[in-house]
């Protein structure tokens, strides 16, 4: 039961994000949204550090001074599967008129919730690999460490999920609408971390290069994706402060709670 709930964690966050369309009236302010944006991509450049590469490599100790190899394995793994699932699905980046992938006949609205939903994936995997860890009895991976991680990620969810039900309402679609919308772009995130679960609990010994996977999966759609947007039309001044505290937040919780 504490799995299912800390599970459940980076979900909520996005659903209260996304319900911020139900009473907000105007659309989020864009220095605002380069804030939350930068702090998006704080927090998951940490938990991939401090939460996913670092136990990674602790718990391939054994291999001497070749410890690094599951973690770089994965590391590139998580890089390609991301890059992959890129190029496969189509999708519409915040504040871009080009879509991505493959031609499709999807509306807008379809591809912006689909862009979200393609970032929350190495989200849900992140926070499913450690929870799997907490389950096999790993050592380096406690409960409070997993807790953490599910907590942070649910953190940088919450102007996730505005940042996608918002930009609906200003294009027409309605708040009720909007708001489902967010939801769905955040389901994945616990149908991923149980799947990643499953898993690894057939491969326990693969966790090490699990962990790295995801974080290889996070920093691709941190660079790829939340970076960019938050530094387009060359203001960038937001979008660092946002992620300097969102760094900042992520690495006191993995560190106090870890």
């Amino acid at each position: 039961m504490d799995i299912f709930f800390g599970l459940m964690i980076p979900f909520l966050g996005t659903a209260a994000g996304a319900s911020c369309v139900l009473f907000m009236r105007n659309a989020l302010n864009p220095l605002v949204e380069k804030v939350l944006l930068g702090f998006a991509s704080g927090v998951m450049v940490a938990a991939s550090v401090w939460s996913l590469l670092i136990p990674a490599i602790d718990m391939s100790e054994g291999y001497g001074k070749l410890a690094f190899i599951p973690a770089a394995v994965g590391f590139a793994a998580g890089i390609a599967f991301l890059y992959g699932l890129d190029k496969l699905i189509p999708h519409l980046h915040l504040g871009g008129d080009k879509p991505e992938g493959p031609k499709s006949g999807l509306t807008k609205t379809a591809m912006l919730a689909l862009a979200v939903t393609l970032h929350n994936i190495p989200e849900g995997m992140a926070v499913g690999v450690v929870f799997a860890g907490v389950v096999s009895g790993n050592h380096e991976i406690t409960m409070a460490a997993a807790c953490a991680l599910a907590v942070g990620i649910a953190i940088q969810n919450f102007p996730e999920g505005a940042i996608i039900s918002m930009p609906m309402k200003s294009n027409g679609i309605g708040k009720r609408k909007a708001f489902i919308y967010g939801i769905l772009s955040g389901v994945v995130e616990p149908i991923g971390a149980f799947i990643t679960i499953l898993i690894t609990g057939a491969i326990e010994k693969a966790l090490p290069f699990l962990l790295a996977l995801a974080a290889g999966a996070m920093l691709f759609v941190v660079v790829e994706e939340l970076i960019p947007e938050a530094s387009r039309d060359g203001d960038s001044d937001g979008a660092t402060i946002g992620f300097a505290v969102g760094f900042l937040i992520m690495m006191i919780l993995d560190i106090t709670l870890g």
